[in-house]
């Protein structure tokens, strides 16, 4: 149910949870109903067998007064806003279903229609607009007898995505992931709002991941010019490089990890010389080596991060593995990105107010460093209330840490 006048909750619960909003129609033709979503409609057409019907967020169901079967209504409606004006003929009391798509169809109909705009919208309540940021830091902290006299919106808006960057980085719950295979080439791209990577795993028959490290035993080269007998690059006829394969990528994709392993397990002298000792399997008496080196004492997989092609690169031995990429995007690449944590909300109010006062000319220096001080502290907050550090969670792992260990 919706909460009293001016609580935040303004959907009911079928719109949140099942997406669904019904009517009652009167007789007649022309008759408009509001839908009160948090989520707008998208309408492209009112016809199945319309191209432009698949951009539609949402179905339209009738049902019959008394009738509880709903079929889906396909004759002319418009919809501006979130405004649907259904313009044949209804009888009276007829049940008017809107269903916004859903990953598990929807409550009405056959249950086809099938979307995510629903799931979308869960836990939304934790999360703040960027827009709603920006307004209440121009009605808080903006005005006569306040910090900021006056500011023109598009600084604010400015300084705003700044903090969403900086704030993505190290404080907002940013690490997005991304379920992949690999394909024979042994490459993948990297996601379009890409900016870091966190963790690279592969999912094995049970869905437990296993961690793929980075390696440095190969790189990839971030240019591969043809050369002449002399050895110097060629050009082409716009004076540029000629660019060829990779050798060294080549040759890595055709030994990998499987051969590697051969060679440690058989003591190989040349990655003793590399590595200095041995692998985790130690090293026979032809190198002279033994022990265990860390970086690559592992049979996970490696990658590596091509910059020429903008790719992640794997060992063969990781084809048609399932994987999982845990990758930092800055926030601002999506409208869905650009919500605030409620628990970061005032930290970023801090980050806009101490932006802009430390930007204008003739402030006080005093007023500067409180307003550094404030946003240290405040962001220091935000860090510690996103953390989701729970003590039940924590006495669990450290059950048993002060048992003495007996060999």
């Amino acid at each position: 149910m919706p909460t009293p006048n001016g609580g935040l909750i303004t959907e009911t619960n079928a719109q949140y949870y099942a997406g669904a909003q019904t009517f009652t129609s009167a007789a007649g033709a022309g008759q408009s109903f509001t839908t009160t979503f948090d989520t707008d409609l998208v309408f492209g057409s009112y016809n199945p067998t319309d191209a432009s019907y698949a951009l539609n967020n949402f179905k339209l169901y009738t049902a019959a007064s008394g009738v509880p079967v709903y079929t889906e209504y396909t004759s002319a409606y418009t919809v501006v806003g979130n405004v649907i004006t259904i313009t044949g003929n209804l009888t009276a009391n007829t049940s008017i279903a809107v269903q916004l798509k859903t990953l598990s169809g929807g409550n009405y109909g056959n249950k086809d229609a099938v979307g995510n705009t629903v799931e979308e919208n869960w836990g939304s309540y934790s999360y703040t607009k960027l827009d709603d940021i920006v307004n209440n830091f121009i009605v808080a902290y903006v005005g006569d007898g306040k910090m900021v006299t006056s500011v023109k919106r598009t600084d604010v808006v400015f300084f705003a995505k700044r903090a969403m960057q900086e704030f993505s980085y190290d404080t907002l719950k940013s690490v997005k992931s991304q379920e992949l295979s690999i394909p024979p080439s042994l490459s993948v791209p990297m996601p379009q709002d890409y900016v870091n990577y966190v963790k690279m795993s592969w999912i094995d028959g049970s869905g437990i991941k296993h961690i793929i490290y980075p390696t440095t035993l190969t790189s990839n080269p971030t240019s591969i010019p043809l050369q002449d007998g002399r050895g110097i690059p060629t050009q082409d006829n716009f004076d540029n490089n000629t660019q060829g394969t990779s050798i060294t990528e080549d040759r890595w994709d055709t030994n990998g990890i499987n051969t590697i392993n051969n060679q440690i397990q058989d003591g190989s002298p040349v990655l003793a010389d590399i590595y200095g000792g041995g692998f985790g399997q130690g090293f026979s008496n032809q190198s002279g080596f033994y022990g265990m080196q860390p970086e690559v004492s592992q049979i996970n997989g490696w990658f590596t991060i091509n910059e020429r092609e903008n790719t992640f690169s794997f060992s063969n031995d990781l084809v048609d593995r399932v994987i999982i990429l845990e990758y930092i995007s800055d926030g601002l690449a999506y409208d869905l990105d650009t919500r605030v944590p409620k628990m970061a909300e005032e930290a970023l109010y801090a980050y806009i107010l101490h932006a802009i006062i430390s930007t204008r000319i003739n402030q006080p220096e005093y007023i500067v460093q409180r307003l550094r001080q404030e946003k240290s502290a405040k962001l220091r907050n935000a860090k510690i209330r996103l953390s989701n550090i729970k003590l039940s969670e924590f006495v669990q792992v450290m059950r048993g840490k002060s048992k003495w260990i007996k060999s």
